[in-house]
């Protein structure tokens, strides 16, 4: 028997899949939701035409055959940023990995109209939860104020006073940072200027306390801090303000970029990295390893950050006591320090 064709223009459905494969939708619906016995040979077939068709099911009518719905998702307010892009990817690969699908809401602009029209827009898709990646601390504010379902976690390094109580997933910003002042402390650096991120940051400014609790621990006064946009050309501009004063005995660089750009202007300068200077930048980006000299650098565990999330979700769902994850970075020795 000839297996009927779906309509051109139309997305595939259950009935194609089951036509192609030569079963009943029912049939293909246990494959689908992993629900009954199917033998082998049959669930090959189901997959295969699924496949071939490239067909996705209906979320919104699976979740009501198995009472819960497969979609996370996950709203960012920063893209282009190294941080948060890398978390979007965690998360987005924890999801598939755990059997869930993603609907992704990215905010060129943050602003309050945005981001309760990301939520409504994930609640009007019946997810099964939603991940808010939040860097900048306006977002936070903002929580409160939001319809947010109970299967929630926001990944921030830190908190608000004001902020709901929802599940948090966030790396120990300001631990890291403590360990690579620490760091430059031990190598014998009595001076250490600080490299600043934008300062409604919660990375920045976590980073920042970090270096604070460092020198204080070593009863050293602050030198010098500057504050950049995480761009390498704003590490640029403070390495060539910072080359008008005496030159300290290092700098703790608050990302991988603005640490670039300040090699560069370090360079033309004539200033040897490690020699005349100690620098320690934060992320460990693709390719830190390759500036000149190799970057000393704090590095984040994006893709724990995204299982993590992920793992509260589903706990959130099957109703279980969820527990704040706090991931500990970890420093990574190169050649500029």
């Amino acid at each position: 028997m000839m297996a009927k064709h779906k309509t051109p223009g139309r997305p595939p459905a259950m009935t194609d899949v089951a036509a192609l494969a030569g079963v009943s939708h029912q049939t293909v619906s246990r494959v689908i939701n992993d629900k009954g016995t199917v033998r082998p040979e049959t669930r090959e077939r189901v997959l295969s035409a699924i496949a071939q068709l490239g067909y996705r099911p209906n979320e919104a009518a699976r979740a009501l055959v198995t009472r819960r719905s497969r979609l996370i998702g996950i709203i960012t307010t920063q893209f282009v940023n190294y941080g948060p892009a890398s978390t979007l990817l965690g998360v987005q690969v924890a999801a598939k990995q755990a059997g869930f699908y993603v609907s992704v809401a990215s905010l060129s602009e943050f602003s309050q109209e945005t981001l309760h029209d990301a939520v409504d827009l994930f609640l009007g898709q019946g997810v099964a939860g939603i991940v808010l990646i939040a860097p900048v601390i306006e977002v936070a504010h903002e929580l409160h104020r939001l319809p947010l379902p109970p299967a929630t976690v926001v990944i921030s390094s830190a908190w608000t006073e004001d902020s709901p109580q929802v599940s948090r997933v966030g790396v120990d910003q300001r631990a890291g940072a403590r360990r690579a002042v620490r760091y430059l402390v031990e190598q014998g650096c009595k001076s250490i200027v600080h490299f600043a991120g934008p300062e409604n940051w919660f990375d920045a400014e976590q980073r920042r306390e970090g270096w604070l609790d460092a020198l204080a621990e070593a009863k050293l006064e602050p030198s010098l801090e500057f504050s950049g946009d995480w761009s390498a050309s704003s590490g640029y501009r403070m390495a060539q303000e910072l080359l008008s004063a005496e030159l300290p005995d290092a700098i703790f660089v608050a990302n991988d970029q603005m640490s670039l750009g300040a090699l560069r202007a370090l360079g033309e300068a004539g200033v040897r990295v490690p020699e005349d200077l100690l620098v320690v930048g934060f992320d460990d980006e693709p390719g830190s390893e390759f500036f000149r000299p190799a970057l000393t650098t704090v590095r984040q565990d994006f893709e724990n950050v995204g299982t993590s999330a992920v793992e509260l979700i589903t706990q959130r769902l099957d109703g279980r006591e969820v527990a704040d994850r706090i991931i500990q970075p970890e420093l990574i020795l190169r050649h500029s320090a």
